[in-house]
């Protein structure tokens, strides 16, 4: 199951290993999107003036889970680039539903040390609400980067991206995780923009070529329970 913050952010973060998972190894994958992921651009919150967009914003999901060929999709409303203004415990509430429901071994999710604090709230919320008791169904918890949020952060910081697994991927995986993105009418982005289809290959060459591979992306295992 992945958990992410935006729609978009399930293709930046993993499209290409997704692609490979389901293609290959005929993974079952859900996708929880937690925020609308639009209506930050206003100076208020305003979603009425958002409505049309976000109409679009949510058929946009449905378009990219096609070039991914994920099994399913479930979304909510939080507030965009907002979720430090609700408790925790309403991502965390919403988390536990999901996975009760789809019962997954695996999860994915941000990195905890992103610049977008919804990234930060939603690995935190993952963290609450997969905390290993006897009956956890959870055994792994993995976090990806999230070009144009995760590089961004200042190299100083005490919670800076290091990637301790890699997943190797084809150019077909990649080209499916580039198509996914371009379906995002708000979010994809041209050259040199890390969201564009140039940069999103080059970071999967980049992080192959680290680990003698291609293409891959790079993930930080968190917890694995074996």
């Amino acid at each position: 199951m992945l958990v992410v913050a935006h729609p978009d952010d399930e293709l930046l973060g993993l499209g290409a290993s997704m692609h490979k998972l389901i293609k290959q190894f005929n993974c079952k994958i859900k996708v929880v999107i937690l925020g609308e992921g639009i209506t930050s651009r206003s100076n208020n919150r305003d979603v009425k003036k958002w409505k049309k967009e976000l109409a679009v914003h949510k058929q946009n999901i449905k378009n990219a889970a096609k070039a991914i060929g994920y099994h399913e999709v479930k979304t909510y409303d939080f507030a965009d680039n907002r979720f430090d203004s609700v408790a925790l415990l309403d991502l965390v509430k919403v988390i536990e539903k999901e996975k009760n429901d789809f019962k997954p071994e695996i999860i994915f999710t941000h990195h905890g040390g992103d610049t977008n604090v919804d990234h930060r709230q939603t690995f935190d919320a993952v963290i609450t609400a997969t905390r290993p008791m006897i009956h956890e169904c959870v055994k792994t918890i993995i976090t990806f980067e999230t070009p144009s949020s995760t590089e961004w952060q200042a190299f100083n910081h005490p919670n800076y991206f290091k990637p301790n697994l890699f997943l190797e991927v084809s150019k077909k995986n990649v080209d499916a995780k580039i198509k996914g993105m371009e379906s995002y009418e708000f979010e994809k982005r041209k050259y040199p923009h890390p969201r564009s289809p140039k940069a999103l290959e080059i970071q999967c060459q980049r992080n192959g070529v680290i680990v003698g591979k291609e293409y891959a992306e790079a993930f930080m295992l968190i917890r694995s329970i074996q």
